[in-house]
């Protein structure tokens, strides 16, 4: 049971770590009122934009002249920049033009997906790939350095410290955004524009600010979880659809955490476990059987929305103008 565990738990940090990401992301954004179905786009727009970074470094220097830090840097930089302009976007159609938020973060997704295959297939056509993948071998390494001592720490190390930068930094980002959105006055007056926006603009916060600041934020921490995926858990191998459905169990997990960043730690391993327990519980040639395992992470959200929806606490449930436009001529 023990080797069980050893083996399972840091698969399923792995596997949660991407969701993790896109929660944190997608609750901050959430918490100004906006209500971004747009995150499986851009957490893939995030992951294609690093792939294109290190492509073109490890295509100009070599993979035998590549410095560590710019290795990390170019396809960070790359990502986050790829994942501001989605989340600007978004913002420019929704807060500025006051479009449909579900319609709009819907055409995100389907045109970051987009976005990511054509230009995917470009570099694999580039790169001359016998299969239609691009493997960015390298680069991978950099990211998914671990801690050096983490062997000597025996099942300690194994479950705690055998994961790479950016996981950390996910675990980071969960708990810097809840202490910010918490206990300080940046985030009760975030807080404030997603409850009401009309009392909000009455006190002299400047909604409009807010909204683009906690959005474009919110897409870079999401487009985060892209990169990850591509350059740890997938060791740089990047494929056209291939992130499945996480963009949208991290939405899902933003309603299992009831809209609180910190939860979103052990939410997303949880999460985690459960999109990898078909592969751990023996099912045999039964394909229906490991179909309804998969199910597992969409049956427990389900389950728990109801459960949340029945307890009916004002501090579980989401902000009050999630998803609604603000018009300030009719505060």
């Amino acid at each position: 049971m023990f080797g069980f565990l050893l083996s399972f738990i840091p698969r399923a940090v792995s596997q949660g770590i991407p969701l993790m990401f896109g929660a944190v992301g997608e609750t901050i954004t959430e918490k100004s009122g906006n209500l971004n179905l747009g995150t499986a786009g851009i957490m893939y727009v995030g992951g294609i934009c690093g792939v294109i970074g290190s492509f073109l470094y490890e295509t100009k220097t070599g993979i035998e002249n590549m410095n560590a830090f710019l290795g990390i840097l170019i396809p960070l930089v790359c990502c986050l920049l790829g994942s501001l302009i989605m989340g600007l976007i978004y913002c420019f159609l929704t807060v500025t033009l006051r479009a449909n938020q579900n319609v709009t973060g819907l055409a995100m997704t389907t045109f970051g997906v987009g976005f990511g295959n054509f230009f995917g297939g470009s570099l694999i056509k580039l790169s001359g790939a016998d299969v239609p993948s691009i493997a960015l071998s390298r680069t991978s390494q950099f990211f998914s350095a671990k801690l050096p001592f983490a062997k000597d720490l025996g099942w300690f190390g194994q479950i705690f410290l055998s994961y790479s930068f950016l996981a950390y930094t996910a675990v980071a980002m969960a708990i810097i955004a809840s202490v910010v959105i918490f206990h300080t006055k940046l985030g009760l007056q975030l807080r404030a524009v997603g409850e009401s926006p009309s009392t909000a603009d009455a006190a002299g916060i400047n909604v409009t600010r807010y909204k683009y600041f906690a959005t474009c934020i919110g897409a870079m921490v999401s487009g985060l979880g892209g990169l990850y995926y591509v350059m740890d858990y997938a060791s740089g191998v990047w494929s056209n659809d291939a992130f499945g459905d996480r963009g949208w169990l991290a939405i899902a997990l933003v309603i299992f955490t009831i809209w609180r960043p910190a939860h979103s730690i052990w939410a997303s391993i949880l999460f985690g476990g459960l999109y990898i327990l078909h592969i751990f519980i023996p099912s045999g040639t039964n394909l229906a059987i490991k179909e309804l395992y998969q199910m597992a992470p969409y049956v427990v959200t389900i389950i728990v929305l109801i459960f949340t929806s029945l307890r009916n606490k004002r501090e579980n449930q989401p902000p009050a103008s999630l998803g609604l436009s603000y018009f300030r001529e009719d505060r």
